[in-house]
């Protein structure tokens, strides 16, 4: 609500209700939520960062370090907290990894922001410091990489390593990395020296029941489904698939409908008809000379058991993701009716085969005429381990990604986040006027990185920053922390390694989001919808 005293009469400009925030307040209102949020993810970056427990409103708990996971999970209200949550999400989505040291980093830079603000300096002046510290800083970045050979299985395993060593199975970091880089070198093809990586081609299975030593990758497709029918063969070789969109049921009507029958024998002949038209259609398969069939929808009982006579394997209600996976693993393609269903429409496998995994069964499609699918089975002691093990693996695939993608990597540990600090504080002094102050303010926020590794490893936080700004002002640039042995160390030597372009979309991302915080400096909040009253009622 607004008034105007110019004649005296109230001029209703806002709905009743409408709340709002404006100026310093505003910003104060907004700068708290988004530091809350960075504040409790600060603790789970890094090898020895700390696990959240999560719980949902339905009593599930989820445990991780995950940055993405956790911002997911917790479910924020706040409108501000709420442009932090998509952004982390829009990292994690475009290169997989990187979610903790947005928030960390946003938050950072809001603290910082408070100090100038305090100090009198006008937001405009704070964000176009930023934008431009920012700028510098990749390019320092950018300057430090290692170019590296995309295929390069040492360079890749470091990094796929330092990504995926915070989790609950840092244990297994080895193995699962081995298996992460094995199936995107599988999926990737190369056009005009720049390599193409879709994950979607991976396909993520897990299980919970074994040991994560047993987690494997196959070559092809792995289907959490079994073979419908008991007299079908269970393992076939040198197989040719039909893969089906359609049911291989009799299709019901829209609307319900019955049928009398005076006489006994049209019942009889009702089925019979029924019986053919299911054979009819089994018969155009095996016509095809196919070995097995997929079938995206249901597969009658009838149709089954013709199908099991001539020794062909079936499998119903597969996952459309699932028959995609196969159309593409076996050189196949998915038809959409059973007369369209032709020989060259049969895809191949070298084996098809039933097998057991922690008491159920599955099928495998194996030995596939092409490599561009990959199926990783994760196993687990429990559902929150075998969980945890997706979200890490998620992670490397990601981070082999990224590399192909820009193969180039970067010092882990806070060592390039120290460098561009250093740059910039020594950039600042060359600046006339207020903008220096925001360049100052960006090198003390690019120092949080390495602090918080310092902070969750135990380590004594200022004498760690003594440490590597002495590293840095004497030229050893990839001086960072090693939370694992507590000491400030080269992080090249020591194999801990970030993808260039997972740091550069990070620092990024949390610099718009920083100045989008700072650019509002009104709230307006409308009033919640109440819900309509219900009909009235009577009392007895």
């Amino acid at each position: 609500m607004a008034s105007s005293k110019a004649v005296g009469i109230p001029v209703l400009v806002l709905k009743e209700g409408t709340s709002r925030r404006r100026g310093s307040d505003a910003q104060n209102f907004n700068f708290q939520a988004v530091m809350v949020v960075a504040e409790s993810l600060k603790s789970s970056l890094g090898p020895l960062g700390s696990d959240k427990m999560l719980v949902d409103g339905f009593g599930d708990v989820t445990i991780t370090s995950d940055g993405a996971t956790i911002l997911e999970e917790m479910e924020i209200e706040h409108p501000a907290a709420k442009l932090l949550t998509e952004a982390s999400k829009a990292q994690d989505k475009e290169v997989g990894d990187g979610t903790t040291s947005v928030a960390i980093f946003t938050g950072a830079l809001l603290k910082e922001a408070i100090n100038l603000l305090d100090q009198g300096i006008h937001p405009t002046i704070i964000i176009d410091g930023y934008k431009k510290a920012c700028r510098q800083a990749i390019d320092v970045f950018e300057k430090m990489a290692l170019k590296v050979e995309p295929k390069n299985r040492k360079m890749l395993t470091q990094a796929t390593e330092t990504a995926i060593s915070g989790s609950l199975i840092s244990k297994y970091s080895r193995k699962l990395s081995e298996i992460a880089i094995q199936a995107v070198l599988k999926v990737a093809s190369k056009r005009n020296d720049i390599y193409e990586v879709d994950l979607d081609n991976i396909k993520i299975e897990k299980k919970a029941g074994g040991s994560l030593d047993e987690t494997s990758i196959i070559d092809g497709v792995a289907l959490d489904k079994e073979v419908v029918h008991p007299a079908m063969p269970k393992r076939v070789e040198n197989a040719t698939i039909a893969l089906l969109a359609c049911s291989l049921e009799v299709e019901k009507t829209e609307i319900d409908e019955k049928l009398s029958f005076e006489d006994p024998q049209m019942i009889k002949k009702f089925l019979e008809a029924e019986e053919g038209l299911m054979k009819g259609m089994v018969e155009k398969v095996i016509a095809t000379g196919a070995k097995a069939v997929f079938c995206q929808k249901g597969i009658d009982d009838v149709a089954q058991y013709y199908l099991a006579n001539k020794g062909i394997l079936a499998v119903r209600r597969a996952k459309k993701s699932d028959m995609e996976k196969l159309e593409m693993a076996t050189n196949g393609k998915i038809v959409n009716t059973i007369d369209e269903l032709t020989k060259k429409d049969l895809g191949k496998a070298g084996l098809i085969e039933e097998r057991k995994i922690g008491g159920e069964k599955w099928v495998f499609v194996e030995k596939v005429p092409l490599s561009r699918t990959a199926t990783i089975l994760i196993r687990g002691g429990s559902q929150r381990v075998v969980d945890e093990a997706e979200r890490a693996m998620k992670d490397a695939t990601s981070v082999v990604r990224n590399i192909l993608r820009k193969p180039a990597v970067l010092p882990g540990g806070g060592a390039p986040e120290m460098e561009a600090a250093i740059r910039l504080r020594t950039e600042a002094d060359k600046i006339k006027g207020r903008r220096q102050f925001a360049y100052q303010a960006f090198a003390t926020a690019l120092e949080s990185i390495p602090l918080a590794l310092a902070e969750n490893a135990g380590m004594d936080i200022t004498a760690t920053l003594s440490d590597l700004r002495a590293a840095h002002t004497k030229g050893m640039n990839n001086s960072g922390v090693e939370s694992r042995r507590m000491t400030v160390s080269d992080c090249l030597k020591s194999g801990i390694l970030d993808s260039l372009l997972v740091k550069t979309s990070a620092l990024s991302t949390a610099t718009e989001v920083t100045n989008l915080i700072l650019k509002i400096d009104d709230i307006i909040a409308a009033s919640k919808m109440r819900e309509p009253k219900g009909p009235p009622t009577e009392e007895y």
